[in-house]
């Protein structure tokens, strides 16, 4: 074969590995995070059932989350009420569980509770009490799922209850008719090694047990871990993760 030809062949396999490694679709990854989690789950002395999926679509279109939900994908987690209520309309014959992550306006509160299958970010009385109240609308008889959002970093910048506040907070939610507490969210400081955001996991396992006493009833939730540390978050007992990067990509932000 002339040496043309053969480096016009030796081009042609380069780019074509070079295509199947960059041009992954959101089905391969998904593929790839259930290896990582069940690698995780059994490292740990745990089962990858006992750990949920929850695929960060934030600032992410309808048809990348349907694309998701093609894949096998059911939960799925937004930031901002608005941005969702904007996808809503293109994804109602989805029946999926849609995930509120993001810190939540009081003046939003009857809108996510409709707009949302779980409030997972709940972390103060007044709020709690306008998603009770909110929620008496709704057409299912269920009770408004919430996590109570933990502030463990002391990052400013960051929302969620003080740990002190904890006890009072939950105490007072079950009071509510028309919700249901069912465990704790946080998100410690993003740290490049992923062993020491471990600390923040464990102190928020270590928090629910402590709840778990006082309050004499399980919360069988701890939602923590992100992208780059969920397997530290599922060796401390993590029973939701939140990832969104290494299932959608890079988000696109709008220029």
């Amino acid at each position: 074969m002339p040496e043309s030809a053969n480096r016009r062949s030796a081009c042609y396999d380069f780019f074509r590995a070079f295509s199947r490694i960059i041009l992954t679709t959101i089905a391969d990854n998904l593929m790839r995070l259930h290896e990582r989690i069940a690698a995780a789950a059994r490292r740990a002395g745990r089962s990858a059932e006992e750990i949920t999926l929850i695929g960060v679509s934030k600032t992410h279109p309808a048809d990348k989350i349907r694309e998701a939900f093609g894949a096998g994908l059911r939960h799925f987690g937004e930031n901002r009420v608005q941005e969702w209520e904007g996808k809503h309309a293109a994804l109602a014959d989805l029946p999926a569980t849609w995930h509120l992550i993001g810190h939540l306006q009081s003046n939003k509160a009857a809108r996510a509770a409709n707009a949302f299958t779980s409030i997972d970010s709940l972390d103060e009385w007044a709020l709690a009490q306008r998603i009770d109240r909110a929620a008496t609308e709704k057409p299912t008889a269920e009770p408004m799922r919430v996590l109570i959002e933990v502030h463990l970093g002391g990052e400013e910048t960051k929302s969620g209850v003080a740990e002190a506040e904890l006890p009072g907070l939950a105490d007072k939610i079950l009071q509510l008719e028309n919700v249901h507490l069912a465990g704790l969210m946080c998100i410690p400081p993003f740290l490049e090694d992923p062993e020491e955001v471990r600390p923040y996991f464990a102190r928020l396992r270590h928090l629910r047990d402590n709840l778990e006493t006082r309050l004499g009833r399980r919360l069988p939730v701890l939602s923590m871990g992100m992208s780059h540390d969920f397997e530290a978050a599922i060796q401390e007992g993590a029973t939701e993760i939140r990832v969104g990067t290494a299932l959608f990509g890079t988000r696109p932000y709008p220029q």
